[in-house]
């Protein structure tokens, strides 16, 4: 997660520091709502002076339920079906878009975006009297893109609203010491199975819708 998430905020970090430091319009927003699951998203936004694009920067966690417990064992371990499991998983994301925003009448903003995502999932299980305990995770870069709109509250505040669907199309799901790739690729799998059944199991990210709703503040 590391090497990626700093991949991810240098490139965002450069394409700032070419901005002109006067005269940008500048928000910060967070916002909750539903992302494959109970998502927040924290934004920082800057727009093009004399331009109607803005660049914006941001990351989020979703919680989501992790996948099936009872599967991913027989994926990952091996067909064992002791104990009582339990289960939890979420997902980290950082997010860099490219923001062309539109005159709508009664909305401060309105744009439409798109750029780069990069996903970081992590889903545990445990098997209660079982003696079993073990993390699938997975790391992805994919692209998104949607709409985002506020509502003037006040000078500086906005209601911000953002609809928009994200999609990983290449991953890598690790457990225990067992790997499946959608590429078809397989490290030590269990009882010869593959991606197909790997991907039933486990619940990472690969296709995200997004509705969150929250607040902007505006230098």
């Amino acid at each position: 997660m590391t090497k990626l998430a700093l991949r991810f905020a240098l490139v965002g970090l450069l394409s700032l520091s070419t901005l002109p430091a006067r005269g940008l319009d500048v928000s910060v927003t967070g916002l909750l709502g539903y992302q494959d699951g109970l998502g927040l998203q924290a934004l920082g936004t800057v727009g093009l002076p004399g331009t109607p694009v803005a660049l914006s920067l941001g990351f989020g966690y979703s919680f989501v339920n992790p996948g099936d417990p009872l599967l991913a064992r027989q994926v990952f371990i091996n067909d064992n079906a002791n104990g009582t499991p339990e289960k939890s998983g979420g997902f980290w994301t950082l997010r860099m878009d490219v923001i062309y925003l539109l005159k709508i009448g009664g909305f401060e903003e309105f744009g439409i975006f798109a750029g780069p995502r990069g996903s970081f999932f992590s889903g545990h299980f445990r098997y209660v009297g079982g003696n079993e305990d073990f993390t699938v995770t997975s790391n992805a870069f994919g692209v998104g893109a949607g709409v985002r709109a506020g509502l003037t509250l006040s000078r500086h505040f906005d209601i911000a609203m953002m609809l928009g669907f994200d999609w990983y199309p290449v991953e890598t799901l690790y457990g225990h010491d067992t790997s499946y790739s959608s590429s078809g690729t397989a490290v030590n799998p269990t009882d010869q199975y593959t991606w197909v059944q790997a991907n039933e199991a486990i619940n990472q990210p690969q296709f995200v819708p997004s509705l969150l709703i929250g607040v902007s503040w505006r230098l």
